[in-house]
Parts: C-alpha cells; sequence; structure tokens
C-alpha cells in the first residue's frame, strides 16, 4: 500500500500530468506535492483548492440524497458520519484539468488528491479512475 510520496509520483504518471498533491481541505495546507503547481505556488495552490473541497464537501447541495433527512431537514454527513459527501470534482479551463478526489481515511476524511493535467495530453476519464484507485489504496499515517 502506498504511501503520499508513492502515490504522488504514480499520479504523475497519468498521460498529459503537470503536477500533483495531497491536500487537508479544512486547513488548506499540502500534505505532499511533486511536479507543477498551478500559478508557481504549491502552498497557495492548496489553500485554493482546498476552498473548493471544502465548499462541496460541507454544503448538502452536493451530497448525495440519502445523506439528506428531509425530515429533520439536515445533513447526515455520509454513511460514516465522516465521509465527504463527493467522490471528486472537475475542474476544466482552456488549457488544463483539475481533479480533486477526497481520500477516505480511518481518521477524519478531510484530504483530497488534485491532480492537474494538461489538457492537450491529459485523459480525463482514465486519471478520474485511477485516482479512485490511489486514493484506495493510499496509507495515512
Amino acid at each position: 500500500m502506498p504511501g503520499i510520496d508513492e502515490c504522488l509520483l504514480e499520479a504523475m504518471r497519468l498521460p498529459g500530468a503537470r503536477g500533483a498533491a495531497l491536500v487537508d481541505w479544512t486547513s488548506g495546507l499540502a500534505l505532499g506535492t511533486v511536479g507543477e503547481s498551478p500559478g508557481g505556488d504549491p502552498e497557495t495552490m492548496a489553500a485554493e483548492a482546498a476552498e473548493l473541497a471544502r465548499l462541496a464537501a460541507e454544503h448538502r447541495a452536493f451530497a448525495p440524497e440519502e445523506d439528506y433527512d428531509a425530515d429533520a431537514d439536515e445533513f447526515t454527513g455520509g454513511r460514516s458520519g465522516q465521509d465527504p459527501p463527493v467522490e471528486d470534482l472537475i475542474i476544466s479551463n482552456r488549457d488544463s484539468y483539475h481533479v480533486l478526489r477526497f481520500v477516505r481515511t480511518s481518521f477524519d476524511s478531510s484530504v483530497f488528491l488534485h491532480l492537474w493535467l494538461a489538457r492537450a495530453d491529459g485523459n480525463l476519464a482514465l486519471a478520474r479512475i485511477r485516482l479512485g484507485e490511489m486514493a484506495g489504496r493510499l496509507v495515512l499515517g
């Protein structure tokens, strides 16, 4: 089972990969980075990506229907009460894709993998599948 460095290096082997990071979305800190960072600063990239992840993870508009109790008018927080309500976020612009894949952990599940892909060379479907596999194997400790 790979740790952070091995996981990020595996992500960089995906076609079109420009950079990858493991980010804590509650604090905005990068736990590991490899390759380039959008804007050139990995700390700024981590903080900005964490804002997006936090929006998706904390708002019921993005939660699966079964995670919302309509009678109580409240978000129940997922199957375990700690799972983020979304699997991943995909942001595209004219020249690249950003895939943010939430990682389920034994503690608070507050981390995600961020992969930055060149649009001309990247394969978004393959990247999404592989990031899901990596997130499932990632060992944090």
